[in-house]
């Protein structure tokens, strides 16, 4: 999101308020999907590896990811300036969903959505010296994670366009799925 507020700052700034409204709405999005998240996954419940709100909240940014695929599709290779719009909020919205899940899960230094975080985290950790230093593999790991998905996202886009999106659908549902079998596996301990 700093990316589409520094935007919108330059637009109000040079007075050119139609180009901001793309950002305003991705910002918007991302704010839904905060706060609906951060609902979904307050801490109503014991605290657990993978509380089941966390899965609950999943399903929610999976049924983001589904019906911007969906929209995907129907907007073809030329979308037309609502349909991007569209896109954006829907995109925004799931991105706000992940902030919370990784919020809650309280992962140390680690955000999906905000690189330079973890990115921070990481060097930090290398000037540590003592217990900080431990994370250090976990934000690498991350890190390097984020870049091969990126990746391997933008060459199945060139490839096979359809298949954009499906890779952030694929990934939040092999994450859910690796989360309820982790809680399952805590509630036979």
């Amino acid at each position: 999101m700093t990316g589409n507020l520094v935007l919108l700052g330059v637009a109000i700034g040079q007075a050119q308020f139609t180009s901001s409204i793309r950002s305003v709405i991705a910002f918007a999005g991302f704010a839904v999907g905060l706060l609906i998240g951060g609902r979904m996954t307050a801490k109503t419940e014991p605290d657990a590896v993978w509380p089941p709100s966390v899965s609950r909240a999943m399903i929610g940014e999976l049924s983001f990811l589904l019906a911007f695929l969906v929209g995907w599709e129907i907007a073809g290779d030329r979308p037309a300036t609502l349909a991007l719009d569209i896109l954006a909020a829907l995109s925004a919205g799931a991105m706000g969903m992940q902030t919370a899940l990784a919020r809650r899960l309280g992962v140390g230094g680690v955000t999906t959505t905000f690189i330079t975080g973890t990115l921070t985290s990481l060097i930090a950790g290398f000037a540590a010296v003592g217990p900080g230093r431990s994370r250090s593999m976990m934000w690498a790991a991350t890190l390097a994670c984020l870049v091969i998905g990126a990746a391997a996202g933008a060459a199945l886009f060139i490839a096979w366009r359809p298949g954009g999106p499906l890779v952030a659908v694929l990934l939040v549902a092999i994450v859910l799925a690796l989360g309820a079998a982790r809680r399952q596996t805590e509630a036979r301990a």
